[in-house]
């Protein structure tokens, strides 16, 4: 088997208030090979966002380690590790955390700027993008001139843009409506098989759940799978 594009072994995070120690998650091992789709389910505060956040370098485990690219995220700076994270992983969450004051096309080329490319290519990088979510008429238009689910699609276009390794998604569908919910989902999974990346899906979602290759649960705090 290859090398995975993104790992965790042994990971754990707890977290103490005052006498009181809570275990979210214990001895966490996790390889996700090249694109392969995973689904995370669990129950409401079982760790499912945490574990995302910490694949991401977004928080720090209790023990244990993350390794992306082959890069160990705890043995790396933090500037180094905000450069790993914009170049090699994807986000995309409930709600799409996108920036109300700038048009479609500025917040796909987000991930384009931070990375220094030239303007000519991030703006074409990112109108393909756009285009490939069908939104080709809609670059221009900020934040509160598209509906929910074309935000989302948004942020989608945005998760992949850099061309990542792996894309992070946290119940990318929650807050839209079923009719919405569905063409996003079936959008999602067919960007993720044209642009062959890795998916990291925590869900609640049967539909998800069935179209990826495996399917883990955290029960008790540890990741089994299904």
């Amino acid at each position: 088997m290859n090398n995975p594009v993104l790992a965790c072994y042994n990971l754990a995070k707890a977290y103490v208030d005052g006498s009181s120690r809570i275990d979210v998650l214990r001895e966490i091992n996790l390889e996700v090979q090249a694109s392969e789709m995973i689904a995370v389910i669990g129950s409401s505060g079982s760790g499912k966002s945490t574990l995302l956040h910490l694949l991401g370098g977004l928080d720090k485990p209790t023990k244990g380690h993350v390794m992306l690219n082959g890069k160990n995220m705890q043995q790396v700076s933090e500037r180094e590790k905000c450069k790993l994270r914009n170049s090699h992983l994807g986000f995309v969450y409930q709600f799409h955390h996108l920036l109300p004051e700038f048009s479609a096309l500025e917040n796909v080329s987000m991930p384009l700027l931070i990375h220094g490319d030239e303007p000519v290519k991030i703006t074409e990088r990112a109108a393909a993008l756009l285009e490939q979510v069908g939104l080709q008429d809609r670059m221009k238009h900020r934040l509160g001139q598209l509906s929910g689910g074309e935000r989302q699609r948004v942020a989608i276009a945005r998760a992949l843009v850099a061309n990542p390794l792996c894309v992070l998604a946290d119940e990318p569908t929650g807050n839209l409506d079923p009719a919405n919910a569905d063409k996003v989902l079936q959008l999602f999974f067919d960007l993720q098989k044209v642009h062959q990346t890795s998916v990291v899906m925590v869900t609640h979602d049967p539909v998800i759940a069935n179209n990826a290759q495996r399917v883990m649960r955290i029960e008790e705090g540890k990741l089994v799978e299904v």
